[in-house]
């Protein structure tokens, strides 16, 4: 009778066996399914509808750097014709995004990619130093101070208002080569800032911007615009539409003309930052203007006009109630 009962018993523990290893299997499937379909970590504590506009931002599901709250409420609507690639408008003080459209959509920001090189300069050199001009910088491609004398020193300041202003790709190899040695060596300290910061969109591969593979989205470009911004020697520059600096010529002085557009235009209240321009990566602008107490910027890539596209979205940001 004994051996019976067992042998009756073997198939009852065989079916739940069975339904076991299902219900395993079915709920590992799930999990699988639920984490694919998942927001970007920034989003997923947001409220639902934020959640659902975390989804449509990029297929790359990329977070902002740090200080930039790109998931917050963007109160400003704005529609054009023509948009740029991917742009940005943010307030500068609390990094609260305001409006944006593609903001980590990675693409080519030429010579955007110069305010990287004046924050490492600024942050590694003093005022008073003059940098030797080297052949490497006489070799340079695209916008150019273009009266830089070979092996003989310049002050960095100069340099840099050189690089800032009417955006000069040998004062930015010049400065490359006196802060590491060589423009290489620089691009290495540049990607290892970017890496630090938080910026997963940014990779760099020259110090002044002509080459395509520097690449970012204007998440990232708005938070380097915030610590740029910040720094005096930076501030003191951008903002001026023209400006006369120390240089070995014969009048002892040069004048450099920023092209900024908005300072072009005198639109109010504008204090920087940075242009850029090459085939592919199109007309790009970092604009920066302060009112009272607020600030504002733009990032824009890729626009069909960026002075107006950057006045249109910082008059929409000025209008907003405090």
């Amino acid at each position: 009778m004994r051996r019976r009962r067992e042998r009756r018993g073997h198939p009852v523990l065989v079916a739940l066996l069975a339904v076991v290893v299902a219900l395993v299997v079915w709920l590992v499937a799930a999990s699988r399914t639920h984490d694919a379909g998942m927001p970007p970590a920034a989003a997923s504590h947001a409220p639902p509808a934020l959640k659902e506009r975390a989804r449509k931002i990029e297929p790359t599901a990329k977070a902002p750097p740090p200080g930039i709250d790109l998931f917050g409420a963007k109160p400003v609507r704005m529609k054009f014709k023509r948009p740029p690639r991917a742009a940005l408008l943010f307030d500068v003080d609390s990094g609260q995004v305001l409006w944006a459209h593609r903001p980590l959509r990675e693409l080519p920001i030429a010579s955007i990619t110069k305010v990287m090189t004046a924050i490492l300069v600024t942050e590694e050199t003093r005022p008073r130093e003059r940098a030797r001009i080297t052949d490497e910088a006489l070799a340079y491609r695209g916008s150019g101070v273009g009266m830089l004398p070979r092996d003989r020193t310049v002050p960095v300041e100069s340099l840099l208002a050189g690089m800032l202003l009417p955006s000069g790709n040998d004062a930015a190899i010049a400065l490359a080569g006196h802060v590491a040695g060589n423009e290489r060596l620089f691009v290495r300290l540049m990607n290892k800032r970017a890496k630090a910061m938080g910026l997963g969109c940014t990779r760099y591969a020259g110090a002044d911007g002509i080459s395509d593979r520097n690449r970012s989205c204007p998440a990232d470009l708005a938070a380097l615009a915030r610590a740029a911004i910040a720094k005096r020697r930076i501030a003191r520059i951008v903002r001026r539409q023209q400006l006369a600096v120390r240089f070995p010529v014969k009048t002892g002085k040069l004048w450099l003309n920023s092209t900024n557009p908005l300072l072009r235009l005198g639109y109010p209240g504008t204090i920087g930052l940075k242009t850029g321009y090459t085939e592919k990566a199109g007309h790009c602008f970092v604009a920066i203007a302060r009112r009272g107490t607020r600030t504002f910027g733009v990032v824009l890539l890729h626009s069909p006009d960026t002075a107006v596209q950057a006045r249109k979205l910082l008059d929409a940001a000025f209008k907003l109630r405090t």
